[in-house]
């Protein structure tokens, strides 16, 4: 096992080297060997956020490749993703709106609108959006540069591969999925403001009231926590799939579908659990 090129506090390219000899050991058996899997995933999901948010780790290249992720997963997806949840919210919000009226109940239909539309509905979506567009793509991408050795290249060259090859990836989908949701929410909420007053300014300050009572400051921060692990389960979960098989190239369709399936589970999982935290 090649030993890392520049051992240190601030280095953590030693990181890949680790998960290849974790995955050398014989398993102790297939419960442990799963969670070791998830285990080592989250690890790899906190260094490369503290990667990411330390100002000192951008050099020319993470910038360029930090801002190449962010243009494939976010900002080719922004137009064609804002359309349709345009249209997906402009149509849930109508038939909230007619089904709130026959029942008597037309003084929820806002507050419910944007609950199930902004707090649940669209974050989700931008994550299955991202997952679909790059989350393949970087199992795939990740599992070959680990069969090929890659990481071993760079680490002979100087270079940190999670610095320079991973973390990227991560803090790329993270900003794609808060990009996507932020902004798509933002249309979501003017969309039901139109579907509820039109046009008229007479509305804004029930608006205004009601929105207010549902975007609490601790609404507003579990929103904000959603989205952030919402993003680094869609770039950080393939990652662990991909560098967790052997140095096979026949082993990589398997790791795409194991980082997929995988990456599916913890999406509802995040999902469900904050569902119980906020409505418990």
């Amino acid at each position: 096992m090649p030993a890392c090129s520049r051992p240190g506090p601030r280095s953590n390219g030693c990181w890949v080297t680790r998960i290849d000899s974790a995955r050398d050991r014989p398993p102790p058996g297939p419960a442990p060997g799963r969670l070791a899997t998830w285990w080592r995933t989250l690890e790899f999901s906190a260094l490369a956020l503290v990667t990411a948010l330390s100002p000192g780790s951008y050099d020319r290249d993470m910038r360029r490749a930090t801002a190449h992720q962010i243009y494939l997963s976010g900002w080719q997806a922004l137009p064609g993703f804002l359309l349709a949840c345009a249209v997906l919210g402009v149509v849930l919000i109508r038939i909230v709106v007619d089904t709130a009226r026959d029942f008597g109940q037309s003084q929820y239909a806002l507050e419910l609108s944007v609950r199930v539309l902004v707090l649940e509905l669209i974050p989700l979506l931008a994550a299955l959006s991202v997952a679909l567009r790059s989350g393949a793509a970087i199992v795939s991408e990740v599992a070959l540069m680990h069969v090929q050795g890659a990481f071993d290249a760079m680490r002979t060259q100087g270079r940190d591969p999670l610095r320079h090859a991973l973390a990227p990836r991560v803090f790329g989908a993270v900003v794609a999925v808060m990009v996507l949701a932020w902004t798509s929410s933002a249309i979501v909420l003017l969309l039901a403001y139109v579907s509820m007053y039109g046009f008229s300014p007479w509305g804004v300050a029930q608006y205004l009231r009601v929105t207010g009572q549902v975007f609490g400051a601790a609404t507003v921060l579990g929103l904000v926590l959603k989205t952030l692990f919402f993003g680094m389960a869609v770039a950080a979960i393939p990652i662990g799939a991909a560098l967790a098989i052997p140095r096979a190239v026949h082993k990589v369709p398997g790791a795409v579908m194991n980082g997929m399936v995988r990456l599916g589970i913890a999406l509802v999982a995040i999902e469900v659990a904050f569902l119980a935290v906020t409505y418990a």
